[in-house]
């Protein structure tokens, strides 16, 4: 007699994002995330900075420049919304934006990020 057992894989349910405009939250830290599969549809992987086009309470919002922020073992990115668009826009953490476009960044001055050129 011969018993069969089936094992269940436990498999992580990706999040497949492959289009723009996206609703993602504004985690607590004022970052948002940019998943894995969509950096792999706008093949931005390779990308330091970008500029993001949001959407928040009919606001559309440019930001120019934003460093995506990347781990080691991810291909997902973040970006932090910066300061003074949050107070102006009333944008909190746990709030609800869209993101309209990512592209790559024109132009980086990089006086503009507290760094000096080497």
């Amino acid at each position: 007699m011969t018993v069969r057992v089936s094992v269940r894989s436990r498999k992580l349910r990706r999040f497949e994002v492959t289009a723009l405009p996206f609703a993602v939250r504004v985690y607590i830290n004022n970052q948002v995330l940019v998943p894995a599969s969509l950096v792999r549809a706008l093949g931005i992987a390779h990308l330091r900075f970008a500029d993001v086009d949001l959407e928040y309470k009919g606001f559309v919002i440019e930001l120019r420049g934003v460093r995506l922020l990347r781990n080691r073992r991810a291909m997902s990115r973040q970006f932090t919304i910066p300061r003074e668009v949050r107070d102006r826009y009333g944008i909190r953490p746990l709030d609800e934006i869209e993101i309209v476009s990512v592209k790559p960044v024109s132009f980086v001055n990089i006086y503009e990020h507290g760094k000096t050129p080497s």
